[in-house]
């Protein structure tokens, strides 16, 4: 058995939280200047120039990159022969989250109950996803998500029938109704398959996989290609000022699901999708 201190935890966790919103990942600031050189449309490329340099003043400056900072969404893979020793799991992944937003002066955009709205003041709770895995791993992720995009987010529990047709309709149909609210060019996160919640968590899951990658499955990787080049094809374009840069790429991830079902999730994201790792 391996024993990780919660302080640890904490600390990593707060490094990960500023990190996570000043630092663009290098995978998405590659995508933009590929974006740029393909964009046709003159406001687009302005628009792509704009974001670009938005990022580097802000890794320059210790700044954040974007003004909303996010609901901290924390992912661990947590080996079950790890121990947590000197204090409750959740609460150092919280401590840690508290002190790297307000320790960074990041903005607090979490309200305690959704409809009483009262500011929590530290943007805790986080929304806190535990993997278990074999062996003594232990690794953090921390990916900010700000709401102009999550906002635009679906979920569709499609019937078997509808088939590949009907994912795809659904996905497209989703970035198309939501234009320029989540300031594209996005990253579109994909869940098919399990169940309602399942869906929702492979959709969000799937926003962590570096841009430029491709999906292992040769099925789900032409699929993704597919609506890449039709969700380009609306025309939306960076900042929805229109061009040929809607999207920076399609994530998918499936799972079983079923036989009377075809649940569906997608989770957009901005051009800012920020998200950090870090084992122990």
């Amino acid at each position: 058995m391996r024993e990780i201190a919660a302080e640890r935890i904490t600390n990593v966790v707060a490094d990960l939280c500023r990190e996570s919103n000043i630092n663009l990942g290098e995978d998405i600031s590659r995508s933009l200047e590929k974006a740029l050189a393909r964009e046709e449309s003159p406001v687009g490329r302005e628009c792509l120039r704009g974001i670009i340099d938005n990022a580097k003043l802000a890794r320059a400056e210790g700044l954040p990159v974007c003004q909303d900072t996010g609901m901290a969404v924390v992912f661990v893979e947590y080996g079950q022969e790890v121990i947590i020793k000197g204090g409750d799991f959740l609460e150092a992944i919280n401590e840690g989250v508290r002190r790297g937003y307000c320790e960074g002066y990041l903005r607090k955009s979490v309200v305690n109950d959704p409809l009483q709205r009262v500011n929590s003041g530290d943007n805790c709770p986080a929304v806190v996803q535990v993997e278990i895995v074999s062996g003594a791993t232990f690794r953090i992720t921390v990916a900010p998500k700000g709401f102009g995009s999550e906002n635009q987010s679906r979920l569709g529990m499609l019937t078997p029938a509808q088939g590949r047709e009907g994912v795809r309709q659904f996905i497209v149909e989703t970035v198309s109704l939501a234009g320029a609210n989540p300031c594209p060019p996005l990253v579109v996160g994909v869940g098919v398959g399990g169940t309602m919640e399942m869906a929702a968590l492979l959709a969000k899951k799937a926003l962590l996989r570096e841009l430029g990658t491709e999906n292992p499955d040769p099925f789900w990787a032409e699929f993704e290609a597919e609506l890449l080049e039709e969700i380009n094809d609306l025309g939306i374009g960076p900042q929805g000022l229109g061009g040929r840069n809607t999207a920076l790429a399609v994530h998918i991830n499936p799972y079983p699901t079923h036989i009377a079902g075809l649940p569906v999730a997608v989770n957009i994201s901005c051009h800012v999708t920020r998200h950090k790792s870090a084992e122990l």
